[in-house]
Formats: C-alpha cells, structure tokens, sequence
C-alpha cells in the first residue's frame, strides 16, 4: 500500500474540500468515497428503486458499474459509461447515498476499489469508515467534525450559491427577489437541511455495516470555527508529526 490519508467524519463537516486541499499540498491523489457512494445511489433512483428495500439494492447491485479517473487532477466519476461527477451533490442523492451505503453488497463493491486506488498510488481518501475498515493502516486518520447547525448553514450558503448562480444563467443579469439571492437566511429552508443533516448522522452511525465511528488512533479536529485552510494546516501539521 502506498502512503495513506484517511478522513472520516459526518455529512457538512468540510471532508471533501479539505481532503482536495491537502491532495493537492502533497501532490497525492484525492479518492472522494462519498462521491462513489452517491453514483449508486443515482443508480438506483434512475432504477426507481427505494433506498429503504435492502432486499432490492442488494439484488441488483452488480448492474452498477462505478469507475474513478483522473482528468486534469480533478476525480471524474462514471456510472456505467457515464461521467455523472456533476449529479451527484443534490439532496436527494445524498440522503438515498446514506442508505444504500448500509447495504453489504455496495460497501464491498466499492471498498474492493477503494483499496486498489490506495494500493496503487499516494491517497488522501475522505468517508465515514476510511480509518476504521477501507483503510486501517492508514499512516495518517484524522475524524473531521463540526456542529450540525454548522454544518447546515454551510450546505445551506452552497445550496444559495449554486441556484444564483444558475438563475444568472438562465435569466442573465435579472435582478434576483428570493432569499437565497439577497443574502437573506430562509430560516425554514435551513432548519430542513439541519434536520436531514441530523438524520443522516444517526442513519450512518447506526448501520449495523462499518457505522461512522473516531478510529481510536485517529486525530479528533472540529471545523465549526476553522476556515478551510486552518483545517488545511492543521491536518497537515499531523501529517507532520505523524510521519517524521
């Protein structure tokens, strides 16, 4: 195995943004495991299968064929021939992500990739079981968390960010009226996120496979003060110390 970062921690915390940062400090690859959890989950909407019937995800698992490339230094992830790297962050997938991630016969498709990505280059790789079973050698664990109103309200300002800025596509310079476009906090909207946020949190720390768990030689670190690039310098300080 090549020299391993591995970042687990809940939904919001920063993970993936951070671990990019810090791939691209070391000049390592960046395996984002959420994004590859969210390509089944699209996989099976696209199907029309619940996300709640086990019984069904597990029997049809092997129709998914998830593959991970790198182009220009960015991931590029595939669905069965297709790139669907920009489908993936929508609510809807990642809450279905969260639970076909319980189901045995996904974990052990992707962990089997996962572990052959790690074996074949220098990683940074950011999930919720990394450091516990993908990875348990990794040299380097760090449980990335951060308060669930937080966290919310930094999902939130993203969800904001991405529909001004496909309304200015759509409609040019229209001056905006909604919330979302004044700066303006729709309180109701927000407490939704921290809701799914908080439900998501207890369905990944429950599931009876690989559950969301501090890996007892892994580095505790709360971003709800930080920046992203004090998150940055701080992991890799303990990468420092980890490895002198």
């Amino acid at each position: 195995m090549g020299m391993a970062i591995a970042i687990d921690g809940p939904a919001g915390a920063g993970k993936s943004t951070i671990a990019k940062l810090v791939a691209k400090k070391k000049q390592w690859i960046y395996v984002d495991t959420g994004a590859m959890y969210r390509a089944f989950a699209l996989y099976y909407l696209r199907k029309g299968v619940d996300p709640d019937n086990e019984a069904q995800i597990a029997a049809q698992a092997d129709g998914a064929d998830i593959r991970i490339s790198y182009k220009d230094g960015a991931q590029v992830v595939t669905l069965n021939g297709e790139d669907v790297t920009g489908l993936l962050r929508t609510e809807e997938v990642g809450n279905a992500a969260s639970k076909v991630s319980r189901v045995g016969e996904v974990r052990r498709k992707l962990v089997e990739l996962q572990r052959k990505l790690a074996e074949d280059a220098d990683v940074v790789m950011d999930g919720r079981d990394i450091g516990t079973a993908v990875l348990p050698n990794a040299q380097v664990k760090i449980y990335l968390t951060a308060d669930a109103h937080v966290r919310a309200l930094r999902r939130y300002r993203e969800l904001a960010e991405k529909k001004l800025e496909a309304d200015k596509a759509t409609a040019g310079e229209k001056k905006e009226t909604d919330k979302a476009a004044t700066g303006e906090i729709d309180e109701a909207a927000l407490a939704k996120i921290e809701a799914d946020i908080i439900e998501r949190d207890r369905q990944d720390m429950t599931r009876a496979i690989s559950p969301l768990t501090q890996a007892k030689d892994a580095v505790y670190l709360d971003s709800s003060a930080l920046t992203i690039d004090e998150g940055v310098e701080k992991i890799l300080s303990v990468c420092g110390e980890k490895t002198a």
